[in-house]
């Protein structure tokens, strides 16, 4: 009975970060400090940091799945609750940057071009379906309901894996047209 509470009590909140979130980033993505009358540099250095964090969040994300697997129920907690903190700061970031950075255009010709931009765009889109996944996957977990934890967990590793590693691959094939 306790855990259906907690999952209630958590719902509201999956529902609004999972709206919020993607329509914040867009809107944030098209403000310009700098247009509002702010004095702030460009933050350049920061793509590297968020890809790094990215790759970080993926290595947490297997490594937590091979806790798991092993029996290393806290080990899997941390590794979890460590990779969910990686995304929040990978997102502080992003958000920095294109609020003080205008965006740098792909540079990349023919086939490399489509690539990229398929990278991008499921990229994007799978980011904006794994907030409620994860939320609603770590709620499971902390209501105690293991069985339906591990099934929307399932679904929920293979889309932030992916969204982890297309984060550095997109870091990537880019970094060689930033100013």
């Amino acid at each position: 009975m306790e855990s259906n509470i907690i999952e209630k009590k958590y719902n509201k909140w999956i529902i609004t970060l999972s709206v919020l979130i993607p329509v914040a980033v867009a809107v944030l993505f098209k403000i310009k400090l700098k247009d509002l009358g702010f004095n702030v540099a460009p933050l350049p250095i920061l793509p590297p940091i968020y890809a790094t964090i990215n790759g970080v969040t993926a290595v947490l994300l297997i490594s937590a799945v091979l806790a798991i697997k092993k029996g290393k129920r806290q080990l899997h907690e941390k590794l979890m609750k460590t990779a969910i903190a990686c995304s929040l700061v990978f997102l502080l970031l992003y958000i920095a940057y294109h609020m003080t950075t205008d965006s740098t255009k792909f540079g990349g010709e023919g086939v490399l071009k489509y690539v990229y931009y398929f990278i991008l765009l499921s990229h994007i889109l799978l980011s904006i379906a794994v907030i409620p996944l994860v939320l609603i996957t770590y709620v499971r977990a902390l209501a105690n309901k293991f069985d339906k934890h591990k099934k929307i967990a399932k679904i929920t590793f293979p889309i932030w894996l992916y969204v982890a590693v297309t984060g550095v691959v997109v870091y990537l094939m880019i970094s060689p047209y930033y100013v």
